[in-house]
């Protein structure tokens, strides 16, 4: 098995002992995303809407990397701080994965890191 790490200044740092994804062969494991600025890995201003803007503009850079398209995430986990916010998270995350969404599971959390109101993690299969 061959693991690749994959790394993108288009998506904000890690800000642990992860990387931004790795890949085994086709398929791409994304680190969870908080909304954190790629230029000053500070969590964005606003609400959840800017939140969840930011997070699926990471996720886009991510997959970009290597060498992928949005089209081509086949499972996402939104993890929630309010559940309340679903319907807003719910619309923008649509308008990113309008033909053939992918799997999800969304979950309401008591606390993310930074204190962020949403995060999404990621799976994508890529063409080979």
């Amino acid at each position: 098995m061959e693991k690749l790490v994959i790394r993108t200044e288009s998506a904000p740092e890690a800000i642990g002992p992860y990387s931004q994804a790795v890949q085994v062969g086709p398929t791409l494991y994304l680190s969870g995303q908080i909304a954190l600025d790629p230029d000053t890995n500070k969590l964005v201003e606003g609400g959840v809407v800017e939140q969840i803007l930011r997070i699926l503009e990471n996720v886009k850079a991510v997959v970009a990397a290597a060498g992928g398209e949005l089209d081509h995430v086949v499972k996402t986990t939104l993890f929630l701080q309010d559940m309340s916010d679903f319907q807003k998270v719910n619309e923008i995350y649509g308008e990113y994965f309008r033909d053939a969404p992918p799997a999800r599971t969304t979950v309401e959390v008591s606390r993310l890191p930074q204190d962020a109101l949403v995060e999404m993690d990621a799976i994508a299969v890529l063409e080979v």
